[in-house]
């Protein structure tokens, strides 16, 4: 025999949870720039982290992308064909690093073979600043 519960009304408005939506920022604009290979949504006030230029840069130094592929502002998509001209992207470089220590082994059995080596791969962090 199976029994009901009965719930009272203030068990019926439980707390319904939202689902989880796209980061915004203040101007509601966005880009996606390449460099190093990859590519990066951008916004402004975002931090990205890319590898490391073939200039030397030191922290506080301004770096501008040129290779942008994509901006939208919420109203409208600009789609380059690869690149947009005249749009960039600037940003301020605030920290100069290395990652940690990846160990890689080479072993071949019953040969008295071993290499060991270690790698830090350099990065930079980057606050993008505008989009213009």
């Amino acid at each position: 025999m199976a029994t009901t519960a009965k719930t009272s009304p203030a068990a019926k408005t439980a707390v319904k949870k939202t689902p989880a939506k796209a980061k915004k920022t203040s101007e509601g604009m966005f880009a996606v720039i390449k460099t190093g290979g990859k590519q990066y949504r951008v916004a402004v006030g975002d931090i990205i982290t890319i590898e490391k230029f073939k200039e030397e840069r030191t922290k506080g130094d301004i770096v501008s992308f040129n290779e942008v592929l994509l901006t939208d502002d919420g109203a409208t998509t600009n789609i380059g064909t690869p690149f947009l001209d005249g749009v960039i992207v600037s940003g301020e470089v605030t920290v100069i690093g290395r990652a940690p220590k990846v160990i890689v082994i080479k072993y071949k059995q019953k040969s008295r073979y071993m290499k060991k080596n270690g790698h830090r791969q350099p990065y930079i962090k980057v606050k993008i600043t505008s989009i213009a």
